[in-house]
């Protein structure tokens, strides 16, 4: 077995958390492998719309922190948009009222104000919050790490006994279900419509009575149109009826986007959990396990705060 030295640490997965923890990690002078499965242009974390908001994630005291946290470094990146992907975009959350938002909302995003009628039929809040396009910023996030000393290896693991590192974390996402093994993990499907931007530049996310949602966000060159979350559904095959109804419902918002030519569909299944798993396993070899999965359809929300917790969890004595 490899002897691996002492500084270093192994994180298996290669999505946003995989790659946020390992650059962290990197930052604060630990050599780090990324072991994944998949380049990042093929994670899941690539399919995502990535707007910065909680969403379907427990704990909710602690994922609030780490999205608070997350929010302050894409604020910062958001300086840099064309670099790191990362751009504060204004829009509407539909179906909210600011009697109902937590005071954290109120506080730290002093601009959250009512819709007015003309901006949103029902009742929203309008907000200026982060939009991060993942096509430009996996492959930041992959550079800064490459630059930090970091190292990434396409290797496929089907037990974490043959990662020989002193330190390894587990960022596995959906993968957790069968490595770990934990089957409380799940999947929760996302399908979504890109098509070319008829000129929008909000975005807006809604849920009719019904429970069907609907959201677009304005990314370069595109509009993302959603979408789904089909609890326990695992094809990564687009379906074409779902796709329809998704154009139809954004339509209703905005009706130029019913003529709007499609560019292509995305599937992703969100690694669902009851409660994101972020905790330290000692392991009866001396080494260390992180177990770092279970983040939902709240992965880029959360990313930098969980990963620097991550980073701790991996850094803290026996």
């Amino acid at each position: 077995m490899e002897i691996a030295p002492e500084d270093e640490v192994v994180v298996v997965g290669g999505g946003v958390i995989g790659l946020t923890t390992a650059l962290v990690l990197a930052e604060r002078g630990r050599r780090v492998r990324v072991w994944t499965r998949d380049p990042v242009e093929r994670t899941t974390s690539a399919v995502a719309g990535a707007l910065w908001w909680p969403y379907r994630i427990e704990p909710v005291a602690r994922a609030r922190a780490w999205a608070l946290r997350s929010l302050d470094v894409y604020e910062e990146l958001a300086t840099r948009p064309e670099a790191t992907g990362v751009r504060m975009v204004e829009g509407v959350l539909g179906e909210a009222d600011l009697d109902g938002a937590d005071a954290w909302a109120t506080v730290r995003l002093p601009g959250l104000r009512a819709t007015t009628a003309e901006e949103y039929t029902g009742p929203g809040v309008w907000a200026r919050l982060p939009l991060i396009d993942m096509s430009t910023h996996l492959p930041w996030l992959r550079e800064r790490f490459l630059a930090a000393g970091g190292a990434i290896e396409e290797r496929t693991v089907s037990d974490l006994a043959q990662v020989s590192a002193p330190v390894v974390v587990n960022c596995t996402g959906l993968g957790a279900r069968e490595l770990v093994p934990d089957a409380s993990v799940r999947p929760v499907r996302g399908q979504l419509v890109v098509v070319e931007n008829p000129g929008i530049r909000t975005w807006v996310t809604s849920k009719a009575p019904d429970g069907q949602m609907a959201y677009f966000f304005p990314q370069p060159g595109r509009l993302l149109l959603g979408g789904t979350a089909d609890e326990d559904e695992w094809s990564l095959e687009p379906d074409p009826a779902v796709a329809e109804a998704i154009v139809r419902r954004c339509a209703a918002l905005r009706p130029e986007i019913a003529g709007a030519r499609v560019l292509g569909h995305r599937v992703g299944l969100r690694p669902t959990r009851d409660a994101v798993r972020l905790e330290r396993e000692p392991l009866s070899d001396g080494r260390v396990l992180v177990h770092h999965y279970g983040h939902g359809g709240a992965g880029v929300t959360v990313a930098w705060g969980c990963a620097e917790e991550a980073a701790g969890l991996a850094a803290a004595s026996p």
